[in-house]
């Protein structure tokens, strides 16, 4: 039975030393890839969640309104508070995206 081979410091840094470039690789660099642009990211990636309770019959009304025009919940809250900043003179929610470049 043969003795394993002892790993010494000296062969690991000369395994780590890359070869010397030649003539062709020094005056002619590889081009670099082009980087593609950033996808967009979704609603839910840039969105801030916020939780709402609603005591149970406000929330069933939401709900039975929602299911009637066939729609979720999360756009008849959108347009409440756009109606909600409208009331106060605020910016309303598109506005606000059109500022932020959306």
């Amino acid at each position: 039975m043969s003795k394993s081979h002892k790993v010494s410091l000296r062969s690991i840094v000369a395994a780590s030393v890359a070869a010397p470039l030649d003539f062709e690789e020094r005056n002619h660099p590889r081009i670099a890839a082009v980087e593609t642009p950033p996808q967009p990211r979704t609603l839910k990636q840039r969105a801030k969640q916020m939780s709402v309770y609603l005591e149970p019959p406000v929330y069933d009304q939401l709900r039975d309104i929602a299911h009637a025009e066939r729609t979720k919940i999360h756009p008849l809250m959108l347009e409440a508070l756009d109606m909600f900043f409208r009331h106060r003179g605020a910016r309303s929610i598109r506005q606000l995206m059109a500022d932020d470049g959306r």
